[in-house]
């Protein structure tokens, strides 16, 4: 009987963690960096990456929390 918790850490958690953080940094560095984005000819406004990276952090950290109980 074991009760070690890297036995019970599973593997698509742990990349999604990894997806949805790299996302967010990406977005908050475009936030801050003020980086232009313009899709199909229409400029993205920065200020929605703000918005991408409270979303995309928060998931991460939701999914990270329930992967440790």
């Amino acid at each position: 009987m074991t009760t070690g918790r890297s036995e019970d850490t599973k593997p698509f958690t742990t990349a999604a963690v990894i997806v949805l953080s790299l996302i967010a940094l990406l977005q908050l560095l475009r936030f801050v960096l003020k980086w232009e984005v313009t899709l199909n000819g229409a400029i993205v406004p920065v200020w929605l990456s703000g918005i991408a990276f409270v979303v995309a952090g928060g998931l991460a950290v939701k999914v990270w929390r329930e992967n440790r109980r």
